[in-house]
């Protein structure tokens, strides 16, 4: 899917930012990214909210395997093909997207930092005996090289 397409199909719901993202493109409105268009599909955010109509149109969370393994990204789901042809319904749905990432936004901001922290840590006492010993053991060596 190409910007021209994606743009096309969001009309409805509309204006969306398309920024390059991974092996597609990442679709945000107001700032916040809410769909990701890749090479396995067209994901929406999902959260617990959504996700019962996600799996009651039969979608499925996006997936993709590593050497190791297979990850499911459960906060994007397929978006299901029949909103492909009703750009309402599919406008419908890329507002309960964009609720869905509005809502994920307000429960992970970042924590204020504490007041009563140190502000650098302090390298543990055998790290710092190590550092000492390595530079005597090179000085030493250097006095060597140069006289000997």
């Amino acid at each position: 899917m190409d910007r021209e397409f994606l743009t096309d199909l969001f009309a409805d719901f509309g204006p969306v930012t398309i920024r390059k993202m991974f092996s597609g493109y990442g679709i945000s409105a107001d700032g916040i990214n809410f769909a990701l268009s890749l090479r396995a599909g067209l994901f929406l955010r999902a959260d617990e909210v959504t996700i019962p109509d996600f799996e009651a149109e039969g979608s499925k969370p996006f997936q993709y395997s590593t050497r190791a393994k297979t990850v499911v990204v459960n906060s994007y789901w397929e978006l299901p093909a029949r909103l492909f042809d009703d750009s309402a319904e599919l406008a419908q749905w890329a507002r309960a997207a964009l609720a869905a990432a509005q809502r994920a936004k307000v429960r992970t901001r970042p924590k204020a930092k504490k007041a009563n922290k140190p502000a650098k840590k302090v390298a543990p006492k055998k790290l710092v005996a190590k550092k000492a010993a390595k530079k005597t053991v090179r000085r030493v060596g250097k006095a060597k090289r140069a006289h000997g």
